[in-house]
């Protein structure tokens, strides 16, 4: 009897592991989901349950930035984006979306250095860079004049 117990124990503790981890998954695929229908409030949910079950995933930072845009709350996409950063460094949609915050908040140094990394590393991107660089061009004082 104590085996059989250990047994269906085994198998019930098997069977939740692989819904719990099947689930999770789900977070982040219903968080886009939803995200993709303008669900934003939603969406957060969905993003932030996924993180609680996989922090390291930088998808769920970068959609949760994404939504902060939208919200115009731009302390939290700043700190969503550096988040997204710091687990994918290369993740040339976030350093984009880092720039344009950047910008907004005329830090032009942070701006340069960004675009820097952003030259490595952009695929698919790479012409918005030229794009923030020609208005940080004509937003940065001109050191010449008085």
């Amino acid at each position: 009897m104590n085996r059989m117990f250990k047994l269906i124990l085994f198998f019930y503790l098997v069977t939740n592991l692989l819904n719990t981890s099947i689930s999770n998954e789900n977070f982040f695929n219903k968080g886009l989901e939803l995200y993709n229908d303008k669900k934003y409030e939603d969406a957060k949910f969905m993003f932030e349950k996924n993180i609680v079950f996989n922090p390291k995933d930088s998808s769920s930072y970068l959609y949760l930035a994404k939504i902060y845009n939208i919200e115009e709350d731009q302390k939290n996409e700043a700190k969503n984006l550096e988040t997204t950063l710091l687990i994918e460094p290369d993740n040339e949609e976030a350093i984009l979306m880092s720039m344009k915050v950047a910008l907004k908040k005329s830090n032009y140094s942070k701006v340069k250095n960004l675009s820097k990394t952003f030259k490595k590393v952009c695929k698919k991107l790479c012409i918005e860079n030229e794009k923030i660089l020609k208005t940080l061009g004509n937003l940065e004082p001109n050191n010449n004049e008085s």
